[in-house]
């Protein structure tokens, strides 16, 4: 294929970002290293996978094969040579051995090979496969000869690791990039075994999402962007119309939920997230949503307007259609389901936005720190607004094992946290804990953390707490705490510059065994309202326990909410369907 395809399909509706590319590529320069023919970034960890600690400095492959399709990209001639010379590197540190049990992965850094890792993330084959297909496609034809057949033979083995690991429709973000890279690169290398691969795998990601109309990694402001980016390209670049027709389909899907849990005066993202790395939206996110919509709807003012070199040349558009749900604030009420899952076969989203806050919640999860289970966004007096998170911490990191469960009517939450037996401790599956901790401290946290001043926690009864947000009121009430062998529960107030925390302390003091097996019950349970400024802040609850479970009952409009949880610690999937 040539690369007037390339050409003729995106460059000039993706010219008017080129000076946004440029500029951001001017400010990577000065971070390239010679020697080692990367460009070199500020560590970062999400604190697996790699296994660095306090180092200042790395030279990433993903970022720096970015840097490399950048100069490409912009037809900077000074620096192309610099940019053959990072592919070279980057090819040169594939696994490249068909033997190997990482055979066609990267690592993540220069500085810390594959057999460092803990474990190695496959997600690389996708992540890095992409980007030398990009090269290949956009400037393949100027590729030196070796270089290009290098290149070639790196995506082939890209493809090979995605198609032996076989990632299911429920990884939503490799699912989709799994197929980009397989589809296409079976489109231009001219493999039938790619090919067919990929487009199978987009139908089964299609058909698994569709049945309800959402991806399991739903609402999620990071992942929803990968979405949207690689479904983007898979439209643009396919020459199979069953694989364009597809991507569309889940396109149009994935904008419609974005748009829906905007809103528009807080210039936030509604809850729930399935997964989110930081609760206030980032601007990168908002300007991301701007080039989106073309300029035609404002989201940051040109200061604040910033570019990724990710999104050159994917042909992202939203919809025209949907700017309105951008701009415009009424009541909003969304309900949705997400597609079936061995551990969550039942989960439901719920969101209410009004003008003055939104309060989303999903109806069980695990407490993952990528999660926000309970999340709500609020105006303040000043015109800054505030968030409002639910986290579990063990030892002030947020507890896998901690499984959130309620039900959501309008602005009232009825919610409740049980521990699971066969849950991780920082990450789902990675440190699984067996039931038992090591643990100085644990508590429950409602935090509110503020682009503005900070609200005042006032205390308004036995086990009641009061926080005015601008002309929203936020009243949260315990009704049910028992846990094994423990007890004194307090509430306890926990302030930073950025946040305040209104934390349920379930454990404090010396370093303590706490073994969830050996406990008949442990269980909490809560009720949670926002109050507008005509409304009194008062709730009507009640608690019933039985043997073996509990039932709360949260008075609300046209019929009360309730609730019923077990008291005894269990795994995961019984917490969450019994």
């Amino acid at each position: 294929m040539s690369n007037r395809i390339w050409s003729s399909v995106l460059l000039e509706e993706e010219s008017r970002w080129l000076p946004f590319l440029q500029e951001t590529l001017q400010q990577n320069h000065g971070n390239y290293n010679e020697q080692i023919r990367l460009l070199r970034t500020p560590f970062t960890s999400p604190g697996y996978h790699t296994t660095l600690r306090h180092v200042e400095y790395v030279y990433p492959i993903r970022e720096s094969l970015d840097y490399a399709l950048a100069i490409l990209d912009s037809d900077e001639e000074r620096y192309r040579g610099r940019a053959l010379d990072i592919l070279r590197t980057v090819l040169s540190l594939q696994d490249q051995e068909a033997d190997s049990p990482t055979f066609g992965i990267w690592s993540w850094y220069y500085d810390e090979p594959l057999d460092q890792m803990s474990p190695p993330d496959w997600n690389w084959a996708d992540f890095i496969g992409k980007r030398l297909l990009l090269v290949l496609i956009r400037h393949g034809n100027n590729l030196p000869a070796d270089l290009r057949q290098l290149t070639q033979q790196a995506i082939c083995n890209s493809c090979e690791a995605i198609i032996k690991r076989n990632v299911g429709p429920d990884y939503t973000n490799i699912a989709i990039m799994g197929s980009f890279v397989t589809l296409i690169a079976g489109e231009w290398l001219e493999n039938s075994k790619f090919l067919n691969y990929g487009l199978q795998r987009l139908r089964r990601l299609y058909d698994y999402s569709m049945q309800t109309g959402a991806f399991l990694e739903y609402n999620s402001p990071a992942y929803s962007t990968v979405a949207i980016l690689e479904l983007s390209a898979l439209a643009t670049y396919t020459c199979t119309e069953e694989a364009r027709q597809l991507a569309n389909e889940l396109l149009d899907t994935t904008w419609l939920m974005v748009a829906e849990h905007f809103h528009p005066l807080l210039k936030e993202w509604s809850g729930p997230h399935a997964r989110s790395y930081r609760t206030f939206l980032a601007p990168l996110h908002l300007s991301f949503l701007q080039m989106a919509c073309r300029g035609q709807v404002q989201f940051v003012s040109e200061e604040q307007f910033s570019y990724s070199s990710e999104w050159y040349g994917h042909g992202v558009i939203c919809p025209q259609r949907l700017y309105g749900l951008f701009t415009g604030i009424g009541v909003r009420e969304l309900r949705q389901d997400l597609p079936a899952y061995p551990e969550f076969r039942t989960r439901k989203a719920y969101t209410y936005m009004t003008p003055e806050y939104s309060l989303g919640t999903f109806n069980h999860n695990v407490m993952w720190k990528q999660c926000r289970n309970l999340l709500g966004y609020v105006q303040n007096a000043d015109q800054g607004h505030s968030y409002v998170h639910l986290r579990v911490l063990h030892d002030g990191y947020d507890f896998c094992s901690a499984i959130f469960t309620s039900e959501q009517k309008y602005d009232l939450v009825l919610y409740g946290i049980q521990f699971a037996l066969d849950g991780g401790d920082t990450h789902v599956n990675l440190d699984p804990i067996h039931g038992r901790i090591r643990a100085s401290d644990l508590r429950i946290r409602i935090e509110i953390g503020s682009t503005g001043e900070l609200p005042v926690w006032e205390k308004c009864g036995e086990d009641r707490f009061l926080a005015q947000l601008g002309e929203t009121r936020l009243l949260v009430q315990v009704l049910y705490g028992v846990m094994g062998g423990f007890g004194n529960f307090r509430w306890n107030l926990v302030q930073d510059d950025d946040t305040v925390g209104l934390d349920y302390i379930l454990y404090e003091g010396e370093p303590a065994e706490i073994d969830f097996h050996t406990m008949e019950e442990a269980l909490f349970m809560f009720a949670l309202k926002f109050s507008g400024p005509n409304e009194k802040p008062e709730m009507t609850t009640a608690v019933t326990p039985s043997d073996d479970s509990v039932r709360a009952l949260l008075e609300a409009p046209e019929q009360p909410i309730t609730l019923t949880l077990a008291k005894k610690p269990a795994d995961r999937a019984v917490l969450f369907h019994a």
